[in-house]
């Protein structure tokens, strides 16, 4: 691994995060901190789909002028969104204030903001055949992200991820996920062409939504291919195998993620500085 980079937020939502801002009519908490990483020199592709792809977002026949792309590898939910003062104690019930449900899940979030920067985004992630999956496939395809390698899972039984997540007035959130597709029915090995995409990307995004041994393959195929991977932390709750972190360039933790990695206090900028190079030396074993 060649560096850390504190997460200031879990989400970049695909359209609706100043909606919710504007709602607080407060700012939401952020942490300023980002961790230096070692210079590395990344060669440039330029992306060759060959693999079997949806319809609506063709790759482009003539890509002499087009960025190699960002890809991003992950989840993809129906997040239903509440308001409150507060979270509330065991066995009481609050009311929220308002309540939105909206397109979401932290590869897909990831992926909107990439096309929304006007960079080729590639989005490799899964969602049930259920009126969820078409309402996050009709989202990502409106903010330009290409949908080629998404998978819509033909199993009725499992339905698309989601969520609930209670945003607080003071700007903090948390999240309760169901994973969905975004857990099941994952191929057990990826072939070649399956990871075309990732070899030929710019950068490669992962995250904790998905079962590690997804994460694994792709970070495994980026590598071998010189393209850096950045892991967000954020997801499972769950001690991250070293085989991942050996094939991570930067891992993105926010203040309570990186909390849990190391078991060090991250109340201020002091702790959250010893906390960060704790976690350095904790994932850099093996690398």
């Amino acid at each position: 691994m060649k560096g850390i980079s504190l997460s200031p937020s879990n989400h970049c939502q695909l359209k609706f995060q100043n909606i919710l801002a504007k709602q607080l009519n407060k700012p939401i908490n952020t942490i300023p901190f980002h961790f230096t990483i070692t210079n590395r020199q990344f060669p440039a592709h330029v992306i060759k789909c060959q693999c079997q792809r949806r319809d609506q977002n063709p790759v482009p026949k003539n890509p002499i002028n087009t960025p190699p792309p960002l890809v991003v590898v992950g989840s993809a939910n129906f997040d239903i969104y509440v308001e409150i003062d507060r979270l509330p104690k065991v066995g009481e019930t609050v009311a929220a204030k308002t309540s939105q449900t909206l397109a979401g899940g932290k590869g897909a979030n990831q992926a909107a903001c990439g096309a929304k920067l006007s960079h080729p985004t590639y989005f490799v992630g899964q969602v049930g055949e259920d009126a969820n999956g078409k309402l996050i496939t009709d989202a990502l395809s409106g903010c330009g992200v290409r949908l080629d390698y998404m998978n819509v899972v033909k199993d009725g039984g499992v339905p698309t991820g989601h969520a609930v997540v209670m945003l607080q007035s003071d700007g903090q959130n948390s999240i309760i996920i169901v994973g969905g597709t975004n857990m099941s029915c994952w191929p057990e090995k990826f072939g070649d062409e399956d990871l075309e995409v990732v070899k030929k990307a710019g950068i490669v995004l992962l995250q904790r939504e998905i079962p590690d041994s997804v994460n694994i393959q792709v970070a495994k195929a980026a590598r071998s291919a010189g393209v850096p991977v950045i892991f967000d932390a954020g997801g499972m709750d769950a001690p991250i195998p070293q085989e991942l972190l050996n094939f991570i360039d930067i891992l993105s933790p926010n203040e309570s993620e990186l909390g849990r990695l190391t078991g060090m206090p991250t109340d201020s900028y002091e702790q959250i500085s010893e906390a960060v190079v704790k976690c350095h030396k904790m994932v850099s074993v093996g690398t």
